[in-house]
């Protein structure tokens, strides 16, 4: 019953997930008008099928905006993801396989980093480097090491003993083959699982950053920055912070269900 519901969860996030991504993807690349168009004649219109989100208090199109801003997001996640994965995985590797004064001292600075909650880090972090979505990134990306790195490592203390690794050893294969070649595709559901819910976390954060305005800069679009733009009209034209909202809900929902589904080895 309980492999059933985690394999449920996974085929139905894979899905939402999929389809979230692809809905991204295609904001890098097309909107149906220019996010930043303004039209004084269609201000607070409603949806209809040339414009199905409806537009908001300065007549831009909100479906094009939204999707710009999934777009926005994608790249962002993904960003944050390239640096925060990659950088803590490889010190993961690193150190839950040799230990040693290395592992130890880098261990404990990531139990001083992680004594402090993320955001603030982020906040602090786009204080010091200034707003942007390249700003964004590296702030988020840095603050994703220390957690990448302790699933990463636990892991690999638990692998690392084992009779496959101990038979590779005998046989003379060296450190790195043994890390990327055995050991690492044996802890791919506990990392995918883990990227899902950085994903996830990315996304919410960047989000929360552009909605207090030290996130994403204009010209480009934010999730985020809708909403808080469209919170001031949430009585008169409910539909400029309803549908960057659903959009959200949908992408955290799919990634969310993804990563517990990938957290059961079996699914």
């Amino acid at each position: 019953m309980e492999k059933g519901f985690y394999r449920y969860n996974m085929v139905v996030g894979g899905i939402l997930a999929g389809v979230m991504t692809v809905f991204m993807l295609v904001g890098l690349f097309y909107t149906p008008y220019d996010p930043e168009t303004m039209d004084p004649f269609l201000k607070f219109a409603h949806a209809s099928l040339a414009h199905p989100f409806g537009c908001d208090q300065f007549g831009r199109d909100i479906f094009s905006r939204v999707l710009q801003g999934s777009g926005t997001t994608f790249l962002v996640a993904v960003g944050t993801l390239a640096i925060g994965a990659g950088t803590g995985t490889f010190l993961g590797l690193a150190t839950g396989y040799f230990g040693g004064w290395p592992d130890e001292a880098i261990m404990r600075f990531n139990d001083l980093i992680v004594a402090f909650p993320s955001i603030l880090l982020a906040l602090i972090s786009i204080s010091l480097l200034g707003p942007g979505k390249y700003n964004v990134i590296l702030a988020l990306g840095i603050v994703f090491i220390p957690s990448f790195a302790r699933i990463v490592r636990s892991e690999v203390i638990v692998h690392k003993d084992m009779d496959y690794v101990k038979s590779a050893r005998l046989m003379g294969v060296g450190h790195m083959r043994i890390l990327f070649v055995h050991i690492l595709p044996n802890i791919k559901g506990t990392l995918f699982s883990a990227l899902a819910i950085g994903f996830n976390n990315a996304v919410l954060s960047e989000a929360g950053m552009s909605y207090l305005g030290i996130g994403v800069q204009p010209p480009d679009a934010s999730i985020g920055r809708m909403m808080s733009e469209g919170q001031a009209y949430i009585f008169t034209a409910p539909w400029s912070i309803l549908f960057p909202g659903v959009v959200m809900i949908l992408m955290v929902l799919g990634f969310g269900l993804l990563s517990d589904g990938c957290g059961d080895r079996d699914a």
